[in-house]
């Protein structure tokens, strides 16, 4: 009995309780690097004071330099070699940004050795194991000036005019991909919004890396709903794949929409939706646009997901079902209605205002409205009793 009655007061006080105490602001922490501390870094000189012919090897040089790493969490450690590290690092996005003809195909491998060496490390466990992302501040990282100007670097790569993806896919493969997705579970919401555009222009550059990118995002949110319910970049990836499923040719593929429906449509049961709803609502709605007859699927999963006891989660499912309802066809409301106004009219009579109010919205969109009208000899006898009863 004891077991029930605990569940009991869950139920009806749905707020984590330790959200109560308010845990200690953090605010640096530092990747695991191997720290090349006995490699002491020489002064080379600018790429503009050497002659044409010196620079490719003097640029190969300065990327070699770049590749040794330094302890961020001792702020004195070093101090010169971080400072001509960083000014290195400026010199070589200007390098690349404004020359012409400067990637030749030598290049390549030495800019990913580069690239590598600074960004694929093991992240730092989060010390606080009861970090909650929308109280707590996120664990920034100590080593970020230098991480962002390498991020800035491999931007200004990829975006170069004289970028070749024929040479690129050498050195930019499936091992290098799958290292690049494991940072997105970085705390630091500055390098996952990097990370974010450098993926983006991966999937754009290489055709063939496409459905390999897109199998591992699928694998990363199957383990975050089914075992971890922790990775910080979900929000960032469903951004990409918002895009992503803008472009998606028609008819759809049957792995496209086995996708909507065995990873989009249980992404919403996880605890932290809050997160990256907006996001994740927005792919929704793309499939949606794209392939209608994916609504009563659709429809159905959410219903399914439902949240019993999170009110703050039921706004958002609402919040949802307007986007859907605003794009939906006729043909394929009249599927749905039964189901759904069921869930509505509950949720009408929601003892939280906060959700009674949301639903109650629906009867200020024009169109749901019309929808309603259409079909109201089935409509009204499902929504009359809860509107009855809410205005005595």
């Amino acid at each position: 009995m004891s077991g029930s009655g605990g569940t009991f007061v869950d139920r009806i006080d749905p707020f984590a309780k330790r959200s109560l105490k308010k845990k200690p602001k953090r605010s640096q922490g530092s990747s695991r690097y191997r720290t090349t501390n006995d490699v002491e870094l020489q002064p080379l000189p600018l790429l503009k004071d050497v002659p044409g012919s010196e620079q490719e090897d003097l640029f190969l040089r300065k990327l070699r330099q770049c590749c040794v790493g330094f302890d961020f969490l001792d702020p004195v450690a070093d101090l010169k070699g971080k400072e001509m590290k960083r000014s290195t690092l400026n010199e070589l996005v200007d390098y690349i940004t404004a020359g012409r003809g400067v990637l030749t195909e030598p290049v390549y491998p030495e800019i990913i050795r580069m690239i590598a060496c600074n960004l694929f490390r093991t992240l730092p466990p989060s010390d606080n194991p009861d970090f909650d992302p929308e109280e707590d501040d996120p664990t920034l990282e100590a080593s970020w000036p230098h991480l962002q100007l390498v991020y800035e670097f491999f931007l200004r790569f990829l975006e170069s005019p004289d970028f070749q993806p024929a040479i690129g896919k050498r050195v930019i493969d499936q091992k290098f991909v799958l290292q690049l997705l494991e940072l997105f579970d970085s705390e630091d919401p500055r390098e996952r919004d990097f990370l974010k555009t450098v993926l983006h222009r991966i999937y754009g550059k290489f055709l063939g890396l496409r459905a390999f990118i897109r199998k591992q995002i699928n694998n990363i949110f199957l383990r975050f709903v089914y075992e971890t319910e922790h990775f910080n970049g979900v929000g960032e990836l469903l951004e990409i794949l918002g895009s992503i499923i803008n472009g998606f040719a028609l008819p759809l593929k049957a792995e496209h929409k086995q996708f909507l429906i065995k990873v989009l449509i249980p992404l919403h049961k996880v605890k932290c939706l809050s997160l990256y709803h907006a996001q994740l609502a927005y792919c929704v709605v793309q499939f949606l646009e794209k392939d209608p007859t994916l609504t009563e699927p659709v429809i159905k999963g959410l219903l399914k997901f439902w949240p019993k006891t999170c009110s703050q989660k039921e706004v958002m499912f609402l919040g949802e079902i307007e986007e859907i309802l605003d794009v939906i066809e006729p043909s394929q409301f009249v599927k749905i209605q039964e189901p759904l106004f069921k869930q509505i009219s509950k949720c009408v009579s929601s003892p939280h205002f906060q959700v009674a109010e949301r639903a109650l919205y629906f009867w200020n969109n024009e169109y749901i409205m019309s929808l309603i009208e259409e079909n109201s000899n089935v409509i009204l006898p499902i929504m009359f009793p809860a509107l009855y009863r809410i205005s005595k």
